[in-house]
């Protein structure tokens, strides 16, 4: 099955390109990452901190059963726009990849009130860390999440 969330990334280069047009409203699109509880439900985290503002913080933990953290993420906003742009760092603890940074960009597709892309920007310390990325079930998770965020917003979140 084809992913709806397409991820372009050059040879050579140390940055990924993601694209998922979506059947929402880009201002239903926005609020999906601009609210800690939405957030938390598409991405299956828990939002601990989300400061959406210049110089903000974020924080994502998930725990097992056992209460054990097995996922945590954190990250800084350097710039947002309502309904437009957000502009972050990305870190995930305990990995070897280090920080990334992410442009997120916002917009209506065409002359619909319905439709929205998400483009995003993702850039990496070097090619061999984006590389080492792409070689996670990176493209499959991202591309799922995107969905659970599509039904979730279509529900009327």
């Amino acid at each position: 099955m084809e992913l709806k969330t397409k991820i372009k990334a050059e040879p050579g280069e140390q940055q990924l390109l993601i694209t998922r047009n979506f059947d929402l409203p880009v201002a239903l699109l926005f609020k999906a990452f601009d609210s800690a509880e939405l957030l938390g439900n598409w991405m299956g985290t828990q939002v601990t901190i989300l400061e959406n503002k210049p110089l903000g913080k974020y924080h994502f933990e998930t725990k097992d059963p056992s209460g054990n953290v097995v996922f945590e993420a954190s990250g800084t906003i350097h710039s947002i726009e309502q309904d437009k742009l957000i502009v972050r760092t990305f870190e995930m603890a305990n990995a070897p990849f280090g920080a990334q940074l992410e442009f997120l960009n916002f917009k209506a597709l065409g002359d619909s009130d319905n439709q929205s892309v998400l483009e995003m920007q993702v850039i990496y310390r070097s090619k061999e860390i984006r590389d080492q990325m792409l070689k996670l079930p990176f493209a499959s998770g991202i591309s799922k999440a995107h969905d659970r965020l599509e039904a979730l917003m279509r529900e009327g979140a």
